[in-house]
């Protein structure tokens, strides 16, 4: 069995994000990492090349700025770094330069890939996903996030990444058929210093709402994490290699675990399902679980 690796990343100084914890978290269950280096404005590029390992395989790119809107761009990044990866492989594995896999998980998402195999029916393995807030400490668990989304996909022509780069699909729009595994994402996105995720925030305007977007400003200095629905305490354990970046928090998130804060009463009824009996109605599902 073969698999590959692949993601892409740009401005991940700038920015805040644990790219190379991310890489390096899937490198021990990959034989190829396909990395689609952007046109950064820091030192992303040497960043990258110091990662020490002869599984990686760089290809630059130039992002399209017409592609600047509802997240395209991200898409189409995610894209070239697919048709990067080796045509022989089984199974390509998609990890985002926020995203950290836990090595607890190793054995589970080998067993799965050697299980699917030649299951056909099969055109990837969903994962469970922690989202972090804030701080290490806390995940979020209100509406806003999505508890599963594909990261390993058949290695077949036709699939694609989907708008945002969120999720996968097949080029007629199609949703892929694929099995939930016993795995989880570690998705980091929302932990920075709030200097930094003020300026991370701000960036994203323009990926999501193109030229209108570099108009946006936040008007707080600092990011304010206590503007959120809901949040809770993380009470397993980390990545190894996110080891060091948590010895390094060195904010206060203000946050109050106590308050709640629902958009409204929709929303609060969705919360009470959700940990009172597992389930998430109305939950968008990019995917057709089998």
């Amino acid at each position: 069995m073969k698999v590959s690796g692949f993601t892409f990343v740009k401005n991940a100084v700038k920015y805040g994000y644990p790219v190379v914890e991310s890489i390096t978290s899937i490198l021990p269950i990959v034989d190829e990492m396909i990395i689609c280096l952007g046109d950064s404005e820091d030192e992303t590029n040497e960043l990258i090349t110091s990662i020490s390992s002869d599984k990686i395989k760089i290809i630059h790119s130039v992002w399209d700025n017409n592609l600047r809107e509802g997240g395209k761009v991200l898409a189409a990044e995610t894209n070239k770094a697919i048709a990067a990866t080796a045509t022989d492989s089984d199974w390509l594995f998609y990890i985002q330069a926020d995203e950290v896999l836990h090595e607890q998980y190793y054995t589970a998402i080998v067993n799965a890939m050697q299980k699917y195999k030649e299951d056909k029916r099969v055109d990837g393995l969903l994962f469970n996903y922690h989202h972090f807030y804030g701080s290490y400490k806390y995940i979020g668990d209100g509406r806003k996030w999505y508890s599963k989304e594909i990261r390993i996909i058949r290695n077949k022509k036709g699939i694609k990444s989907y708008k945002d780069a969120q999720g996968f699909r097949w080029n007629d729009e199609r949703k892929l058929k694929v099995k939930l595994i016993d795995a989880y994402i570690y998705h980091y996105g929302w932990v920075r210093n709030p200097l930094i995720m003020h300026r991370k925030t701000e960036n994203f305007y323009t990926l999501w709402d193109g030229e209108s977007g570099k108009n946006k400003k936040i008007s707080e200095a600092k990011f304010d994490y206590s503007n959120i629905d809901s949040v809770t305490v993380f009470e397993g354990t980390h990545p190894q290699v996110m080891k060091k970046m948590i010895n390094e928090e060195d904010w206060n998130s203000g946050i109050d675990l106590e308050k709640k804060k629902f958009k409204n009463l929709k929303h609060h009824l969705m919360y009470f399902f959700w940990k009172r009996f597992g389930w998430r109605p109305f939950e968008y599902r990019n995917y057709i679980k089998i």
